[in-house]
């Protein structure tokens, strides 16, 4: 028996034009995934408000008739009505200019913080400009504390506003995009993975189109339903997508892809490309169109320059600084670790380092002093896959250091290393020097400087394979920025008051 669409019973529409729109304001209204338009609402009121709340700090920290325009005691109502009407629109009206209202940047990345930015600077520059093609007496100090002010206001409640998304996002699976993926088998499951890792990105597979026939998964156990030979649209509207997600070669295909993107125009179902190639991210890829051709330029990694010297001073100031704060913190856990276990304070381990080079890690001692001789009777109770050896209840570990592991702060003596420079504040983690050399991918995290945490830590540390927890290093090797850096070091923070993955 034929298997007859839901859709096919339909009465037939007017088929539209090869992506020309009806008319100038016509723009096709998505189907299925409406959870932006809330969320920019909302973003709208937070930013009006933010801006409101930034000029009136601003006035209130200034006298108001040197605030603002010098003659607003004569004139309040023009002078509130420019402050707490007309800037906050204009805000809003720059901000929308610099896409920071697109779905497609909002709750993932930088592009919505950098977009934000963006418009700050847009409207520092209309503000001068319309204050001397008018000839206003402005007061620059309550200007720029108003433009920083809201500037500042807005990042933060766009950053909240994100926790909120995320949150929804991992627990209520709502404000999502339900995608198609199209291509062979591995690709697609390929991709299927990738976005599984980041529930917080919202993008949730449905159902994989396979470009080579369904032959291709006959006998192969799938975690989402598998179609061949289907019309993509027609399959998109039965799942209940909103999305396709072209996987690997199905995307080189001479005029396939093209053919995909016209279809779906007018059709309000996005279109996303997921290359072959992997783990780059969006700073290093840059599209060159050669006579059409979108060529994919990959530049190098950043190992050097002037940013690795940035990383490097703002290690040694941060470990040096960390140091001299933290002394009365190091003299209480080293207290506390003499009480508890007679020995040494400090655990001392030749660990491998950048390009090979093998140092001894500086540790609070969180285990019996006769750990490593219990060590042969336990290691077929080894949790970790790889080159570690973890137990989440190890019997070597005492009671003061189950806490500072908990806590992570038997990490914090590497702030010495740090101030050596033979770690980094982020970086792959430093790994044990005993077990050889490092083979095959894994000797590309030498390429770096350990780090004290990194973007294994903040993944989820001790509760990732090995394979995921070389991925992510690999993948900060061949993405690092000071940027990153600066948004590893935040996300630490979460995760280290979460106690996530520490044993």
């Amino acid at each position: 028996m034929r298997h007859v669409d839901s859709f096919e019973i339909q009465p037939p529409t007017a088929p539209q034009p090869n992506g020309v729109p009806r008319s100038a304001w016509a723009r096709a209204r998505r189907r299925v995934s409406r959870w932006h338009r809330p969320y920019v609402a909302v973003l709208l009121l937070l930013d009006f408000g933010a801006t409101v709340l930034a000029s009136w700090i601003a006035i209130q920290w200034f006298d108001q008739a040197a605030a603002g325009f010098r003659d607003a005691d004569k004139d309040p109502t023009w002078f509130h009505t420019v402050s707490y009407l007309l800037l906050p629109l204009g805000w809003l009206v720059i901000l929308w200019a610099n896409g920071a209202y697109d779905r497609r940047y909002l709750g993932l990345g930088t592009d919505e913080f950098k977009r934000v930015t963006r418009a700050a600077v847009a409207v520092a520059a209309s503000v001068s400009f319309l204050a001397f093609a008018t000839k206003t007496d402005l007061s620059r100090y309550t200007v720029g504390t108003a433009l920083l002010g809201t500037l500042l206001l807005i990042l933060l409640a766009r950053y909240l506003a994100r926790m909120v998304l995320h949150t929804v996002r991992r627990h209520g699976g709502t404000a999502t995009q339900r995608m198609v993926l199209v291509g062979t088998l591995p690709e697609a499951m390929e991709v299927y993975t990738a976005v599984s890792r980041s529930p917080s990105a919202g993008l949730v597979p449905v159902a994989i189109h396979l470009t080579d026939g369904y032959a291709a998964a006959r006998g192969i156990q799938t975690p989402i339903p598998v179609y061949a030979g289907r019309d993509i649209l027609s399959l998109v509207r039965e799942v209940g997508a909103d999305t396709i997600a072209v996987c690997g070669s199905a995307s080189t295909e001479p005029g396939e892809l093209r053919r995909i993107a016209w279809q779906l125009e007018g059709s309000g179902v996005d279109l996303i490309v997921a290359p072959q190639l992997t783990d780059i991210a969006g700073p290093r890829v840059h599209i060159r169109p050669i006579e059409g051709l979108p060529l994919l330029h990959v530049e190098e990694p950043t190992l050097s320059g002037p940013a690795l010297l940035a990383k490097n001073l703002l290690d040694r100031c941060a470990a040096g600084f960390g140091l001299l704060l933290l002394l009365p913190l190091f003299i209480a856990i080293a207290l506390a670790i003499r009480i508890s276990d007679p020995g040494p304070v400090f655990f001392r381990q030749p660990r491998v380092g950048h390009e090979g080079r093998t140092f001894r890690v500086w540790k609070f001692r969180t285990m019996y002093v006769d750990a490593e001789q219990r060590l042969a009777s336990l290691v077929d109770q080894n949790e970790t896959d790889g080159m570690l050896f973890k137990i989440k209840n190890d019997p070597r570990v005492f009671a003061a250091g189950r806490f500072l592991r908990a806590s992570s702060l038997d990490e914090l003596p590497q702030l010495i290393n740090v101030l050596w420079g033979e770690m980094s504040l982020v970086g792959p983690r430093p790994l044990p020097a005993d077990d050889g050399d490092f083979l095959g991918d894994v000797r590309r995290r030498l390429l770096v400087r350990p780090g004290i945490t990194g973007l294994w830590q903040v993944s989820g540390r001790s509760d990732l394979s090995w394979d995921e927890a070389v991925r992510l290093d690999l993948y900060y090797v061949d993405n690092w920025s000071l940027a990153y850096d600066l948004s590893i070091l935040w996300r630490t923070i979460g995760v280290v008051l979460a106690r996530k993955g520490a044993y």
